[in-house]
């Protein structure tokens, strides 16, 4: 069965981010989403009005993959280059309040879960991510047939 590293990241975590929000109501973005930058090296806020989902995507992934992970983690994943007048340019962490959010709304929902070491997945939440890449992939071998990844299958 394909996993989430079987699949390209982009086309996963689209997909995942409308199944969130088709699926799960309790996970919406606050009201102060509009106005947010995502990190202080940002200049404006996003300009996709469903950023709040695909961030709750990104986040669900990123947990899959390298999980635990904590809020100090995720803030330096999402981070980027901060670039002052005359002073070299530096990595800054985002901010952490999002993450925080999201991750508790994904808490709430039953797909990650809080240990002592930090966020991981639960198998509620794996198996969601199982299905959307085993789909996904169904979906690129359709495309095309004449992939190596039509072996692959044929082998498992």
């Amino acid at each position: 069965m394909p996993t989430v590293y079987d699949v390209p990241p982009d086309a996963l975590i689209a997909k995942l981010a409308e199944y969130l929000k088709q699926q799960f109501p309790e996970i919406r973005p606050p009201d102060w989403s509009l106005y947010v930058k995502t990190s202080s090296d940002r200049e404006r806020p996003p300009a996709d009005r469903d950023w709040w989902y695909v961030r709750c995507a990104s986040v669900l992934r990123k947990v899959y993959i390298h999980g635990p992970l904590s809020v100090k983690d995720l803030r330096s994943e999402y981070g980027g280059r901060a670039r002052k007048r005359v002073a070299p340019a530096h990595h800054v962490r985002s901010g952490s309040s999002i993450v925080r959010h999201v991750l508790h709304q994904l808490e709430a929902v039953g797909l990650i879960e809080k240990t002592p070491k930090g966020r991981v997945i639960t198998s509620k939440g794996r198996s969601i991510l199982d299905a959307i890449s085993t789909e996904i992939f169904k979906e690129m071998v359709k495309a095309d047939p004449s992939s190596p990844i039509k072996r692959v299958l044929a082998g498992s």
